[in-house]
């Protein structure tokens, strides 16, 4: 058994940290994912910002393997640096997990945009989630916490109380 204990890689946003694009948060109320950070087994991270982009930014949206802002900016190597520094700080900590935002073009999990600033939500990933899959990083969204307890070999029921919007 590992003396070192498992670690997640976690969107900033849902930390309470305001990096998103609008410069807010989408920080969740979470007890257990506090008590992981107060464990030591949490890693903020915000891949847009590491990639380059300030906070705020317009908002973007992936088109295809492209990520472009509203006004037509395409911010597809800030993007792809963020997944990249993401996956290598991921490799170089041994994190198999990662808790990340629904819905963005970095992080979501199981929707994205569709790429037509229209506010419509289609099946998809964001870059990063992406990457770290590719990679067999097990990757989860905010709506997913319980889920993520069950994958790290946790109580089901302490990650019951999250919630996120």
């Amino acid at each position: 058994m590992s003396a070192d204990p498992v670690r997640v890689l976690v969107s900033a946003c849902l930390l309470g940290q305001p990096v998103r694009y609008d410069g807010q948060s989408k920080g969740i109320v979470s007890d257990w994912l506090s008590a992981l950070g107060a464990e030591g087994r949490v890693l903020a991270f915000c891949p847009e910002v590491a990639g380059g982009l300030p906070t705020p930014r317009p908002p973007a949206e992936r088109q295809g393997e492209r990520v472009v802002t509203t006004s037509g900016l395409d911010v597809t190597a800030e993007f792809d640096r963020g997944a990249e520094l993401a996956l290598a700080i991921c490799q170089v900590q041994g994190i198999r997990f990662a808790l990340l935002k629904e819905g963005s073009p970095s992080c979501g999990s199981g929707r994205i945009y569709n790429g037509h600033f229209e506010g419509v939500a289609v099946v998809g990933e964001g870059k990063t989630t992406a990457l770290l899959r590719r990679h067999g990083i097990a990757v989860f969204s905010e709506d997913q916490l319980a889920e993520l307890a069950s994958a790290l070999s946790l109580d089901p029921s302490l990650a019951a109380t999250g919630s996120g919007s």
